[in-house]
């Protein structure tokens, strides 16, 4: 992955006791690029590819029985490059002399340990190999994520500027549902700080920071779980139209944690201390209990807004119901989008087999967070704390005049006591009468 070198440090090979009585064949290290692949391995009669050299190819002269088969590459000369270590009589262990490859040319590259004898299916190695870029020690396809989570710090430290800012001068105005909103974008603003400080460790010692890692998949965890729940409370008109859940907390409290130990135990899967690359019944088995319970969050919050638009629109109250609808688009939108990218993933994945696109594989886990912070950004535009902020909060007896602006300006007055509201009535009375003698006399002067 536009490596400046290829270090190997200590390679070795064991075999079992049962086999040291006799010399065995190689061991091959093999390594190369990903577009010289079929440069390795070979076919006697256009069938399938053999990797060692059988008796029928060695019969054609082409290869010499037992060795790996390769070709020199056309577009990359002196690759691909092969050694190997061999065992001795008696010896139970092979060392590969430590070397460093130097690499001129950017590309994805393999390296195999291969042999073609049978006695060797037992053997296990031990060692490290030491890859490095030019830039330090990130994976070419992972470099571009150390400056995107670096961005995102600095895009969230502004998110919260504008925020705290509000929350500052209209604190008395604040609502439980805003005190959420703070809570998801701290745990963004630490999430995305973390992730930065991972890579960049990663990328000046060539060791990834277990710790540190950890923490950013916990907190990312935390901060969707959360996000998810405010956004089913939002639609369940939480605050708005009902000022509790009422028997639904505990439905909410269960679904997300849930959530949260799903995505903990993927995230802690994929990221922290993997060496080998799942299976697809293993990934699957991971990844199938998320998906559910994102599909059935996604099920319940528009279940919720359709109920309380109803609601909302029943009691015309037109300014909740402005504000519900641009929720309800923002959500449709996101949700439209993050179905076209799943399909799009999905067929990225599966068309690249060899991470031929290993420039662009970034843009995988970098969309799901772009996506993730417009959302919030929309629900900061929304209910951002403001001198108008209770207009939007739940109040029980006069929620039928909330599409009246001007009523906030009215000063109610104490209700007259039995005795005053007699008199009033009488004077209303009279003044009916006189009102109506006034009348005819005028209309007599009229006439």
């Amino acid at each position: 992955l536009s490596f400046v070198k290829i270090s190997f440090e200590k390679i070795i090979f064991r075999r079992p006791d049962e086999f040291s009585n006799f010399s065995l064949g190689s061991i091959h290290a093999v390594v190369f690029e990903v577009d010289d692949r079929e440069t390795i391995g070979g076919s006697a009669y256009g069938g399938q590819r053999a990797v060692c050299c059988t008796a029928d190819l060695a019969k054609l002269g082409v290869c010499t029985q037992g060795e790996i088969i390769h070709r020199p590459s056309t577009n990359n000369p002196g690759w691909p490059q092969v050694f190997g270590a061999s065992f001795g009589i008696d010896e139970l262990e092979a060392k590969l002399h430590p070397r460093t490859i130097h690499i001129t040319k950017t590309g994805m590259y393999n390296i195999y340990f291969m042999h073609c004898d049978p006695k060797l299916k037992e053997v296990v190695v031990e060692g490290k190999t030491v890859w490095k870029n030019p830039t330090g020690y990130l994976p070419g396809r992972m470099a571009p994520l150390m400056n995107f989570y670096g961005f995102m710090s600095l895009v969230f430290v502004l998110l919260a500027n504008f925020w705290f800012s509000q929350y500052a001068r209209f604190w008395r105005e604040v609502l439980a549902l805003q005190n959420c909103v703070t809570l998801v974008i701290t745990l963004g603003m630490f999430e995305m700080a973390f992730w930065y400080f991972d890579y960049a460790e990663f990328n000046e010692t060539g060791v990834r920071p277990t710790g540190i890692l950890v923490w950013a998949v916990t907190f990312g965890t935390i901060k969707r779980t959360v996000s998810r729940m405010i956004i089913l409370m939002v639609s369940m008109g939480y605050g708005v139209v009902r000022p509790t859940l009422g028997g639904l907390t505990s439905k909410v409290l269960l679904l997300g944690g849930t959530f949260f130990l799903a995505s903990e135990v993927l995230e802690l899967v994929e990221n922290v201390g993997t060496v080998n690359d799942f299976s697809g019944k293993a990934r699957l088995f991971f990844v199938l209990p998320v998906a559910i319970l994102d599909a059935f969050f996604i099920l319940w919050i528009f279940t919720s807004l359709s109920a309380t638009l109803n609601k909302l629109q029943t009691r015309r109250l037109l300014a909740k119901l402005d504000i519900y609808r641009k929720f309800t688009n923002a959500l449709a939108v996101a949700v439209i989008v993050s179905v076209g990218w799943v399909c799009y993933e999905l067929h990225f994945k599966f068309t690249d087999v060899y991470n031929e696109r290993w420039q662009n594989a970034w843009i995988i886990p970098a969309f799901w967070q772009v996506v993730s912070f417009s959302l919030l950004c929309v629900i900061c535009a929304l209910w951002a704390p403001s001198q108008n902020t209770m207009r939007y909060a739940y109040f029980d007896d006069s929620e039928e005049f909330d599409n009246d602006e001007t009523l906030t300006l009215i000063k109610l007055s104490p209700l007259p006591s039995k005795d005053a509201r007699s008199q009033s009535e009488v004077r209303s009375t009279l003044g009916g009468n006189e009102a109506s003698n006034g009348g005819d006399l005028e209309e007599d002067k009229t006439e």
